[in-house]
């Protein structure tokens, strides 16, 4: 999963209350007991914050239909490979959409009555219309999310605890729940959350979104589907990711499921006569992005993905990485590969990107004869299970 400990801010104070619970009504009640209910001094932050946020959602009067149209959002990102999350940008430009949606050039067909955008906004005090600026267009051109880990198990009338990504890698945070009371006030309690609280009660955790840009196998899929192509000649290859399983978590429940990256170095369509042909081709990467979410630890994932349209008979190996995606600056891994020229064999040097923090999952070279005697078979890489197809 990717860092969202960056320090991002957004030119906005919002007020955030260090209590456990805050009264909203707008009528204090003098008989209300002191030890429930306090008004301390508010501490103003200096931006938009994962925690403001929490805070703010949290002291809007959410209805089933806002959650509705959050659980909408996170559906869409996960159809297109992404993790369950609803980015503000989506929520202000077409409510109930998901990561991906915008460059499909897909959106929500789904009118809501009342969408959190304007409630947001009614919050703030500004209008829709006038989100070019201002505090929502601050918010909306953000990378501000609602992750929801679990959406799944959501029962559609349960309405969340809202928390957010903390700064420290822990396992529990605080969350902030509405709840009426009997004389019809409304407070807002601070309470503890964990993975396991977020399994059986729905869980929003404010965070900042860092794969928008990262292509997923169905991205790919909807983006470039796979033309039918007729064979002149038998001496190419096509290498499939057909299934994937994951072994254990990666991170923090609050950091989102993991992203493991497939980076795969190769020549590809390579034919050569003589070695000097060997500098007509350029190494390509594969770079894909498969999200596994927290729910989907230990099931095979399928995706009969394309990694490598055109392997040559000449291409003997390739370079393999797969590694699960922490951030921080951009190294890169020297390898190469080889290829076959009449009876010979001769290496390509490849360089294949990833961050200093990532986790390597595994890394190593992958051999045409390997590949060929295990096609359609689940092969462990570290704490994965790959299904390749080689045909």
């Amino acid at each position: 999963m990717k860092n969202f400990n960056a320090k991002k801010k957004l030119p906005l104070p919002l007020p955030l209350a260090l209590v456990s619970v805050v009264l909203l009504a707008s009528q204090a009640c003098d008989k209300t007991d002191p030890a429930i209910l306090s008004a301390p001094e508010p501490v103003v932050t200096q931006g938009f914050t994962p925690r403001s946020v929490a805070r703010m959602l949290s002291e809007i009067p959410l209805s089933i239909d806002q959650v509705k149209e959050v659980w909408d959002g996170v559906n869409a990102s996960s159809a297109n490979g992404y993790d369950e999350e609803y980015t503000f940008r989506d929520m202000f430009a077409y409510p109930g959409s998901g990561l991906g949606d915008e460059r499909l050039g897909t959106r929500s067909a789904v009118e809501y009555s009342e969408p959190l955008r304007d409630m947001v906004s009614m919050h703030l005090g500004e209008s829709v219309a006038t989100r070019s600026s201002g505090l929502i267009g601050d918010l909306s051109t953000s990378d501000l999310q609602i992750y929801w880990p679990y959406s799944e198990k959501w029962d559609g009338k349960a309405m969340p605890v809202i928390t957010f990504r903390p700064e420290l890698n822990l396992e529990s945070n605080v969350g902030f729940m509405r709840e009426a009371l009997p004389n019809g006030q409304t407070i807002i309690k601070e309470i503890m959350v964990d993975e396991h609280f977020a399994m059986s009660h729905p869980v929003w955790v404010v965070g900042w979104n860092e794969d928008a840009g990262a292509m997923t196998p169905q991205m790919a899929a909807k983006l470039r589907p796979e033309p039918v192509v007729t064979r002149t000649t038998s001496d190419f290859k096509t290498l499939r990711l057909k299934e994937f399983k994951v072994h254990r978590q990666y991170d923090s429940w609050l950091a989102g499921g993991s992203e493991f990256f497939i980076k795969l170095g190769s020549l590809k369509a390579f034919t050569a006569d003589i070695v000097s042909d060997l500098s007509k081709y350029t190494p390509e990467v594969t770079d894909l992005m498969i999200k596994v979410k927290r729910g989907q630890i230990g099931s095979v994932l399928r995706y009969n993905t394309v990694i490598v349209s055109e392997w040559s008979g000449q291409l003997t190996e390739c370079a393999f990485l797969i590694n699960e995606d922490d951030g921080g600056k951009v190294t890169t891994w020297k390898s190469s590969g080889k290829v076959t020229i009449k009876s010979k064999t001769y290496g390509f040097d490849v360089e294949i990107p990833y961050r200093r923090n990532d986790d390597i999952v595994w890394r190593g070279k992958l051999s045409a004869n390997y590949l060929e005697k295990n096609s359609n078979i689940p092969n462990r890489f570290g704490d994965v299970s790959v299904t390749f197809i080689f045909n």
